[in-house]
């Protein structure tokens, strides 16, 4: 039976293979275990990794480091094309206040890691292995790892991992705990709250608002539709009209004409409600989209329809004229998660769901047009993803000199991935490439990536690591405690009481900026909305990329 003990305790690809599978296995099996309804994850992999390296399983130093950076590539550039899309209009209307205090907390966790290394004397390594063990960062740990490897010709510091290790339990209950203490701070009442979020059921997401107007105004009665596009011009879209001596829905044009009494259905930003209000009149309560799409059936319809033709990706919507030659609004389009205005300039994707308004006959047209095959989304673009993993690796390698640094700054395996995958999923169609990929698709790539990393990891880190815990180790987990808690208080507080923003989406704002899917979970379980999601999303992509940053920038400040 020698070869089992060589399989299991040798050295080579089988071996190595085994290993990291096992370990992946068997972490993914005990993510069943929660704890007061909380899991710690894919981070079960991570405590695996350690104890299998507690008990001497090791990897050989090239397989570890391939395993570990190429996980860590797959995860950060999926990552990047699932949130590009979105990356850009997430600075739109109250996504740059949430993101302003997305980055606050993230500089005010370095600066707690930072004023906790001087006070106490602790290594600063294991305090930046803390510090992503607090913020529940991944990619950042990754990031530091990187960097040091860069900086010390290929060695590695476990101090990295082990702190990280050390932290990351108590910061998950922590990040939780906080977004709970914050109702009993602002006298949030989850049944009031629920209230509220029902006025806001035409929100289509945090920048757009799809809203029904009662005319009265008489100033704008007799006038023609295109009257309110040169006063708004794209900032709004308008689609259908009710006429009130009829009850007729008609699909407007620029010579439709507004009268006393007509219902305007229009999808708009919400800093435009108030000036629709004084040019038209006052938005009528309780008159749902499918309120109107229910109404249509008589003579309009409204159907979602899928961007599968090849042909129109990377073409301008304006270019289609297809109010002229098709008869037909858009209304909304829908990428990544993200509702667009359907401006004449927005380049069109694969994979974008535009809200079409028209005719049957015509709609069909339409349908034909930009395809509506899902099924055709099915299948893999996998040029776009290692041509962008290339570009990635390269760009992260470019030495960037700044000035008062003795070394060079790289953006590295993991910043280069994701500012390409970002700028790829953006602008990648303008060179008619097709950057889309399933939902499914992208969740696989990310958790082949993120537990591959964390199985390397841990693997690496645990041997010795109860020795490090024994003596003063515990100290890391109060020092990862104060570096989750103490910054979200703070913002948190000055979100709410300077910038008025809701407890929701306060709760978004924080699980995105520590990028923590538990968190998220139970943001979601107690809001009726998607106000968490939506915080989470709009601040997840830049504190991605400044959580990366700032952990190659406090590396070399350590050494």
């Amino acid at each position: 039976m020698n070869w089992i003990e060589t399989l299991v305790f040798g050295t080579g690809v089988a071996h190595s293979i085994l290993l990291v599978a096992m370990v992946i296995a068997a972490g993914l099996y005990l993510n069943r275990i929660k704890i007061c309804g909380i899991s710690l994850g894919v981070t079960w992999i991570l405590f695996v990794g350690i104890f299998a390296g507690h008990l001497g399983l090791v990897l050989d130093d090239t397989t570890s480091h391939f395993v570990k950076e190429f996980g860590l590539i797959l995860f950060i550039y999926s990552i990047g094309i699932q949130v590009g899309p979105g990356f850009f209009e997430s600075f739109r209307s109250g996504g740059v206040t949430l993101n302003m205090l997305a980055a606050l907390l993230v500089i005010l966790s370095c600066v707690t890691c930072y004023v906790i290394h001087v006070v106490t004397g602790e290594n600063m390594f294991a305090m930046i292995g803390v510090l992503y063990g607090a913020v529940t960062n991944t990619p950042g740990l990754g990031a530091a790892q990187q960097t040091f490897s860069d900086m010390s010709n290929g060695a590695s510091n476990l101090d990295f991992a082990r702190g990280y290790a050390v932290a990351y339990p108590l910061a998950v209950v922590g990040i939780i705990g906080s977004i709970v203490l914050f109702r009993y701070i602002f006298g949030v009442k989850v049944a009031q709250a629920d209230a509220n979020s029902e006025k806001n059921k035409n929100q289509t997401n945090e920048n757009l608002f799809a809203l029904t107007f009662l005319v009265s105004n008489d100033g704008i009665c007799g006038q023609p539709i295109r009257k309110l596009h040169q006063i708004c011009g794209e900032k709004i879209v308008i689609t259908r009209i009710m006429h009130a001596h009829n009850n007729e829905i008609e699909l407007v044009d620029d010579d439709t004409v507004i009268g006393k009494g007509d219902k305007i259905f229009i999808v708009l930003p919400p800093e435009e409600v108030s000036t629709m209000e004084t040019l038209i009149g006052k938005v009528v309560e309780g008159m749902k989209t499918e309120e109107w799409d229910h109404i249509d059936r008589n003579t309009l319809v409204c159907e979602r329809l899928v961007l599968t033709n090849r042909e129109l990706n990377g073409t301008l919507l304006g270019k289609l004229a297809l109010r002229k030659k098709y008869n037909v609004q858009i209304s909304r389009i829908k990428r990544a998660g993200v509702d667009l205005m359907p401006r004449a300039d927005l380049v069109l994707q694969m994979g974008d769901r535009l809200t079409v308004v028209g005719q049957a006959p015509d709609v069909k047209k339409m349908q034909e047009l930009i395809g509506d095959h899902v099924k055709k989304l099915d299948e893999p673009n996998l040029m776009a993803i290692f041509m962008g993993v290339a570009l990635g690796v390269l760009f992260g390698s470019i030495p960037i000199f700044l000035p008062g640094m003795s070394v060079p700054v790289k953006l590295g395996l993991a910043g280069g991935p994701l500012i390409v995958s970002i700028l790829v999923s953006k602008f990648g169609t303008k060179f008619k490439l097709v950057t889309y990929t399933t939902s499914s698709a992208n969740l696989m790539m990310r958790q082949i990536g993120i537990t591959m990393f964390l199985a390397s990891v841990g693997i690496g880190a645990g041997n010795g690591f109860i020795d490090t815990v024994l003596n003063g180790g515990y100290w890391w987990v109060l020092y990862g405690f104060i570096i989750t808690v103490l910054p979200i208080m703070i913002v948190g507080v000055l979100a709410r009481k300077v910038f008025k923003i809701g407890y929701f989406s306060i709760a978004g704002m924080v699980s995105g900026a520590l990028t923590d899917p538990p968190a998220l979970a139970y943001g979601n379980s107690i809001c009726p909305d998607d106000q968490v999601s939506v915080g989470y999303s709009t601040v997840y992509p830049l504190s991605m990329f400044l959580r990366v940053i700032s952990a190659q920038i406090l590396v070399l400040a350590a050494f």
